[in-house]
């Protein structure tokens, strides 16, 4: 413990209960940093700030100026940033010609065009030419940015293009102190798949997928934003994938899915 001690942390990203945002905030807390955590829903956020000791602040990443006013509070009440973690993200998952052109708007405006405009503010915070000390900026990206998935376009789309983007912001911004990762979770046991996960079998359909023989937790990829985020991290403009080996194989197909919630129903 204390690996962020004297380190001040934004997670964006952490307004629905035990949501990956949550779990690594609570990771940070526990590693020493001050933290603030944001999100579009006030009053979630407030609970956890005040259960666990921390700052919060609402924040959407579609919103410039909403990002503007974060990276203010942020200066107002830790006295800067050094590392800003994006967790947001829509798991739309969607037949690729039934997808709409007013979905395709709004998780580009989510998964996109949004982090573009949260690394922006992040990084007029944290360089050195702003006055800031440097830091680490982690995007959560997924496995799917490189594997397939069936019906999951948009968002594996999206996913790879911010993933790119990161990788620019390592190049332009080293000098400033700045390094910039992605983490790629797999499938993870998360309050947004809680709904997938009651449907028996699918669950067990990856399993065969993962090396390590598990689906993967928040907590493994709290993990890894720890390293990001502290000073033994020597690495930037990289995408870490914290998936238990998924992406050395394959996730399963439509029918193999189907196949197995048959079973399990059977």
């Amino acid at each position: 413990m204390g690996r962020l001690t004297g380190k001040r942390a934004i997670v964006l990203g952490a307004s629905s209960k035990d949501n990956m945002g949550q779990v690594i905030a609570r990771r940070f807390l526990a590693e020493g940093a001050q933290v603030l955590v944001s999100g579009r829903k006030e009053g979630e956020l407030a609970r956890f700030a005040a259960q666990n000791g921390c700052h919060y602040a609402t924040a959407d990443i579609t919103s410039e100026s909403s990002l503007a006013a974060l990276a203010d509070s942020a200066k107002q009440v830790m006295g800067g940033a050094d590392i800003a973690v994006n967790a947001t993200g829509w798991g739309l998952l969607k037949p690729f010609l039934d997808t709409t052109r007013e979905e395709l708007d709004q998780i580009t405006a989510l998964q996109f065009v949004g982090p573009h405009l949260f690394y922006q503010a992040m990084i007029r915070i944290m360089a050195r030419d702003h006055g800031g000390q440097g830091g680490s900026i982690i995007q959560i990206s997924s496995a799917t940015a490189t594997i397939m998935l069936n019906d999951h376009a948009a968002y594996m789309g999206t996913k790879a293009g911010t993933d790119h983007v990161i990788r620019c912001v390592a190049h332009e911004w080293g000098a400033q102190g700045i390094r910039a990762n992605s983490i790629s979770p797999g499938l993870t046991d998360t309050p947004m798949t809680a709904e997938a996960k009651t449907v028996p079998g699918l669950f067990d359909a990856f399993l065969s997928g993962y090396p390590l023989g598990r689906i993967g937790t928040s907590e493994d990829i709290a993990a890894a934003a720890v390293f990001l985020s502290s000073d033994e991290c020597f690495m930037t403009g990289e995408n870490l994938q914290v998936n238990g080996g998924l992406t050395l194989r394959r996730n399963p197909t439509r029918e193999e899915m189907g196949a197995a919630i048959a079973a399990a129903q059977a």
